[in-house]
């Protein structure tokens, strides 16, 4: 009965496993993001290779969370591939946020009609100021 129950958990863990890993990479195509960094960057001829780092990412990731294992990196390595990471998520973060008309509806609402560049870089600064923060100054967010 034991093995029963030990199997059926591993069914409905992989099956789960695999609808919501389906349905986050569906939606990264269909916010087309990795088309979009490949167009802007000017690199569609290599777009295979960023789907490629999207998909073994999200493999290794899955991997690491269900085996806690860690590759053993320099921290010169462990930071650079952190700032990937981070511009991964913000390009991410843009074309959602470009997808659903957030830009323009908040311009309206707001009456911004000139300095919308400054309004854009302000915020981009505060995500990083308050990434620098988190990360450089340890504890900087905690109650301690």
């Amino acid at each position: 009965m034991l093995i029963l129950k030990i199997a059926a958990c591993v069914i409905f863990g992989f099956g789960s496993g695999a609808v919501i890993s389906g349905a986050v990479f569906a939606f990264i195509a269909v916010i087309g993001v990795i088309p979009r960094i490949a167009d802007k960057t000017g690199t569609s001829k290599h777009i295979h290779i960023y789907e490629e780092a999207v998909v073994f990412g999200g493999i290794l990731g899955a991997l690491e969370g269900f085996f806690e294992f860690s590759i053993p990196l320099p921290k010169v390595a462990g930071m650079l591939i952190s700032f990937c990471i981070g511009v991964f998520y913000g390009c991410f973060a843009v074309s959602l946020a470009e997808v659903i008309n957030v830009i323009p509806i908040l311009t309206r609402r707001l009456r911004i009609e000139k300095g919308l560049f400054f309004f854009i870089l302000a915020i981009a600064l505060g995500k990083l100021m308050g990434s620098l923060l988190y990360y450089v100054i340890p504890g900087f967010f905690t109650q301690d």
